[in-house]
């Protein structure tokens, strides 16, 4: 009777830890590496929450607004006021929300001009529906040339910051001609013909 009941216990406390594996394997293991690829993501905000997005670079400064129009969803409005290259800025916002960084280290504030952030490349500035603003600061390639090193909303008056590895890309991105980020002209197909204005 004895090996009965330690039979029974050995196969519920079997039967528990098996159920106990299979939930973590359905549930917990994918939130788990979920969980992961949030971190690892640059920004969690998505593309549409954007209203406004500036690129400082080399003393210039580039800024562009969320229009109403679903046909021509951005406004570049500095330094020019004209319809924007919606591609161009959706390459940019795409990097910011779907590109991972590669991975985090901590150096002393003084050092960042090592890494090209003190003066940087470029300065990304967005500002969100609810008002949030975020900042990224681009810097030089690592020694691989795949990434670029960069800080996420960079903190003031800080002993020490986070530098961040991050796609290459981001320098393709906003080292573009300006003519780049405006929206193409369309070409006048019908031009008039000249007519003598004397008779």
């Amino acid at each position: 009777m004895k090996l009965q009941k330690t039979t029974l216990g050995l196969l519920t406390v079997a039967v528990l830890l098996g159920a106990g594996v299979s939930f973590y394997e359905i549930v917990g293991k994918p939130h788990q590496q979920e969980v992961q690829e949030k971190q690892k993501q640059i920004y969690t905000f998505k593309e549409e929450d954007v209203q406004t997005l500036t690129v400082e670079k080399g003393g210039k400064t580039l800024k562009f607004e969320r229009t109403k129009d679903n046909t021509q969803v951005w406004r570049m409005k500095q330094p020019e006021d004209t319809n924007a290259s919606d591609a161009a800025v959706s390459f940019l916002l795409d990097l910011l929300v779907e590109r991972p960084r590669d991975r985090t280290i901590t150096v002393p504030m003084q050092q960042l001009k090592d890494y090209g952030l003190n003066p940087p490349l470029a300065t990304i500035t967005v500002q969100l529906a609810n008002q949030e603003t975020h900042k990224l600061v681009l810097g030089n390639p690592n020694l691989e040339n795949l990434y670029i090193y960069g800080q996420i909303d960079p903190p003031e008056n800080a002993k020490e910051v986070e530098v961040v590895l991050i796609p290459k890309e981001f320098q393709y991105a906003v080292e573009r001609d300006l003519a780049e980020w405006k929206q193409p002209q369309e070409k006048e197909t019908d031009q008039p013909s000249p007519q003598s204005s004397s008779q």
